[in-house]
């Protein structure tokens, strides 16, 4: 399975807010959307991501005054990516290696989604449902 097959089902909205926002936007956005990270993008570019991960880590440092800061200031800038054409398997490694949720689907230097660990293990389990039904259909007609 492909990242763009998840996409397709899944839909390509994508929730952005701006660098100069504060925590406290971004918080209430979250909570809004229920989603668990916002990408950061400044004229259509992506230039960063945040997520609750990182605003739990920002109350642990700044404490009560981290709702006032701006996004650009606690986003993660250095964000990586992932394309349509990529495979789950090498989505899953990534996550698991870069201890991220979250990653912007971009095609053509253009963001046309995101994928969250949570897409990904919907989407595994449900292969893995339908190869059992398969093997469940198979042995069934061999006896």
């Amino acid at each position: 399975m492909f990242v763009g097959q998840i996409l397709g089902a899944k839909g390509g909205k994508v929730v952005s807010t701006t660098a100069e926002a504060t925590i406290a936007d971004v918080a209430r956005l979250l909570r809004r959307e229920r989603i668990g990270a916002v990408v950061v993008t400044e004229a259509d570019r992506l230039c960063g991501i945040i997520s609750e991960r990182d605003l739990a880590r920002g109350l642990a440092d700044y404490g009560a005054e981290l709702l006032e800061m701006k996004v650009g200031q606690l986003m993660t800038s250095e964000v990586v990516t992932c394309t349509p054409e990529d495979g789950i398997d090498h989505l899953m490694q990534s996550m698991t290696r870069g201890r991220f949720r979250h990653l912007p689907v971009l095609q053509d230097g253009r963001m046309i989604g995101i994928i969250s660990i949570g897409d990904v293990v919907k989407h595994r389990l449900e292969e893995l449902e339908a190869e059992t039904h398969q093997l469940q259909d198979y042995i069934a007609g061999a006896v």
